[in-house]
């Protein structure tokens, strides 16, 4: 079994034939084909009982209540050549689509990261009124595509926030709810399974806690509800209308709906949109000390009295942790309330613990339990203490609508994968401001401007100043370590 992501590709001409096959099929099994309208109208109609024309109402009026927030996210890119396609080493241009979930009025958008991974220019496609035609058929109306700006990624969590700009305010889901979710509650997928926008699935939560990967601390909402490639983004909604997760990836052999999918909890979403609204990426919460999951081995070994669970396994000299008492081999009963029964919870808790309140602990020391109240510390993010270093007054390139800075001693000493200690970085994008979708992102550093060599702000703004509306551009980058090529045209 693996792991699929849900971004599928552009190509809808498969899904459309099948579509026809499916329809002419249809006709021809159905009862009434060939009839006559008089003969039709003579058979006696059976109602459905009451409850469950009920149910059939309200199932329609939740769903058009809630998919005109759910959008596609069309995605050009480049990206490596398959290695079933004959070649290696070779990059292609690449048409890839996902889902997202307006959250803002404003047009602030949630989607996955790997939708928008290589992205160079990223277009949501608003959903389509639909029309009542004659013999109950609906014909989608006008399409609305809106230009996206990327704000940041989260690829920890596998979340990105888009930016669209909108005439008049747009619809909205909420994230999350003050309900739990619970296993065996009915949900709803929406999103673009194919290519297909604006489709509904239904299901049940499987599993509210599932952690796939046992490397990685990230736990999911597990559902039955169908989804396919192109459901990425897309939200799992509750009977209420909230967004309970947001769509991420699926098990599949097949690499198709097998029943097995997944989706990140809202209460992590609504966490991850915040910071990346606010910063542009996650600010994180740290006490200085480190968890480990207690194994039946570790127990027996070290005489603890419970093999499952947390266990203490570092505690970093100086820190708030140590200041507050905590110590190695404490296990971990409870954090700010919450049960902690496995390493996953722990991390999470603390990940999306607010930065300015204690973390409360409740722990089990030998045999004897208590409460410790550590304060927490602010993860220092690289980009963060480059804003510390520079002054955003020198810093706004408005051509490309960023602010950047140039690259000293001071700001590559907080970068440790620099390969070259020169250029202009890129501290954060001008969300207000017009300029070309130039596919830079918070971290990139300039090295060069069409074939000109960038050391310094003012070789970027010289490079700028006397290009127009549709002059091509490329700027080698240096992207987490790696080089590579963004082109663009001015606006």
């Amino acid at each position: 079994m693996r792991i699929s992501s849900l971004k599928a590709s552009f190509s809808l001409e498969p899904a459309v034939k099948l579509l026809f096959r499916i329809g002419f099929i249809a006709l021809a099994l159905c009862p009434c084909w060939g009839q006559t309208p008089d003969k039709m109208a003579s058979k006696p109609v059976v109602e459905a009982p009451p409850v469950l024309r009920q149910l059939n109402a309200e199932m329609e009026s939740l769903v058009a209540k809630v998919s005109p927030a759910v959008v596609q996210v069309a995605v050009t890119g480049y990206g490596p050549l398959q290695e079933n396609q004959g070649e290696t080493g070779v990059v292609v241009r690449e048409h890839a689509i996902g889902s997202g979930v307006i959250v803002d009025p404003d047009g602030y958008i949630i989607t996955n990261a790997h939708v928008v991974e290589g992205a160079q220019h990223i277009h949501v496609v608003l959903p389509s009124p639909l029309i009542h035609a004659p013999l109950e058929l609906n014909a989608a109306g006008k399409t609305q595509v809106l230009e996206a700006k990327l704000i940041g990624v989260q690829r920890e969590i596998d979340l990105a926030l888009l930016k669209v700009t909108s005439k008049e305010p747009l619809p909205t889901l909420p994230l999350g709810s003050g309900r739990p979710v619970a296993q065996g509650q009915i949900v709803f997928a929406i999103g673009s399974p194919q290519g297909l926008q604006s489709t509904v699935t239904m299901g049940i939560v499987s599993s509210v806690a599932r952690q796939p990967d046992p490397d990685k601390p990230m736990v999911y909402i597990q559902t039955d509800a169908p989804i396919n490639p192109g459901n990425s983004g897309g939200p799992l909604v509750n009977m209420d209308g909230y967004v309970v997760g947001i769509n991420t990836f699926i098990l599949s052999e097949a690499g198709g709906s097998e029943g097995l999918g997944f989706a990140i909890p809202a209460r992590v979403v609504k966490f991850v949109y915040e910071n990346l609204r606010q910063y542009g990426h996650v600010r994180r919460s740290i006490i200085r000390a480190r968890g480990q999951t207690i194994t039946p081995s570790l127990a027996k070994a070290l005489g603890l009295s419970q093999d499952w669970g947390v266990i203490i396994s570092d505690v970093l000299p100086d820190g708030p942790a140590e200041a507050a008492g905590l110590k190695i081999q404490d296990i971990v009963l409870t954090a700010d309330d919450y049960p902690v029964q496995t390493l996953p919870v722990y991390t999470a808790i603390l990940y999306m613990h607010p930065s300015d309140k204690p973390l409360k602990l409740e722990v089990l020391r030998g045999t004897e339990k208590k409460t410790l109240y550590i304060p927490v510390l602010e993860e220092k993010h690289s980009m963060d203490q480059i804003a510390d270093i520079v002054g955003a007054d020198e810093t706004l390139v408005p051509q490309l609508a960023i602010l950047a800075a140039e690259v000293t001693d001071k700001v590559s000493s907080a970068i440790p994968d620099l390969r070259l200690p020169s250029g202009v970085i890129i501290v954060a994008r001008a969300v207000d401001l017009l300029g070309p979708e130039t596919g830079l992102m918070a971290g990139d550093i300039i090295h060069s401007f069409n074939r000109t060599p960038i050391s310094t702000l003012d070789d970027l703004r010289t490079a700028v100043k006397d290009l127009k509306a549709g002059d091509s551009v490329a700027m080698q980058i240096e992207r987490q370590g790696h080089f590579e090529y963004l082109a663009f045209e001015m606006d």
